[in-house]
């Protein structure tokens, strides 16, 4: 396949990161492949729902990160995967899994993936979304409440106790690893057109070197 570039996006949640990603995927299509680190949340099939809700999803002891790093060197090494599904439903891994092939950018998204050494070192390009604090928990809640089944006074709740700490302790230091930061998420023209054109220009010298 040649070399395969290797992107991660990271920054808190409701940041952007997201939209950034699928704006990469819509405008590469095959060509690009994503491991979102969310679907790498441990598996708790021991705790009931009640004990699940209750567990801190925002410190990096919640993902099985070394399981990514596997999936993503098995990509970089032109091999396929099966990665795991999470159900935010449940607060649990789901039971299929989703098949991966390789293409030639990786994307790697998720809010704590700079604040793993091993993680950083497979990253060619490392990305960190910015946003207000304000408009991420705005987002937050509307995405929980619509998409992911939950009551505005569990997110509430979840941010205040978890999210917000935990973006302080972890993922906001975790910033001083990027190489890119991009203020306004997916909506920064200017720093969106700079990753498509690097994205760009390794599909063209891949297709040159192929």
């Amino acid at each position: 396949m040649g070399s395969i570039l290797t992107i991660g996006i990271a920054g808190g949640t409701g940041s952007g990161k997201t939209t950034i990603t699928r704006r990469l995927q819509r405008q590469f299509d095959s060509r690009v492949c994503t491991l979102y680190h969310d679907n790498y949340y441990h598996a708790h099939d021991g705790l009931t729902m009640e004990e699940r809700a209750r567990l801190n999803y925002d410190e990096p002891a919640a993902f099985e990160t070394d399981l990514l790093v596997e999936h993503l060197a098995r990509l970089r090494a032109g091999q396929a995967v099966d990665g795991p599904i999470y159900d935010y439903t449940v607060h649990n891994r789901a039971p299929e899994t989703q098949h991966i092939e390789p293409a030639p950018v990786v994307l790697v998204e998720g809010i704590l993936i700079l604040a793993s050494p091993e993680l950083c070192k497979s990253l060619d390009i490392k990305v960190f979304v910015d946003a207000d604090a304000d408009v991420r928990i705005l987002r937050r809640i509307v995405r929980d409440v619509r998409d992911r089944g939950r009551s505005l006074e569990s997110v509430v709740n979840q941010y205040l106790t978890t999210v917000k700490p935990m973006h302080e302790l972890y993922v906001e230091p975790s910033k001083r690893k990027a190489d890119i930061i991009i203020p306004e998420g997916g909506h920064n023209e200017v720093a969106m057109e700079l990753l498509i054109r690097r994205i760009q220009a390794h599909l063209q010298e891949a297709e040159n070197n192929g």
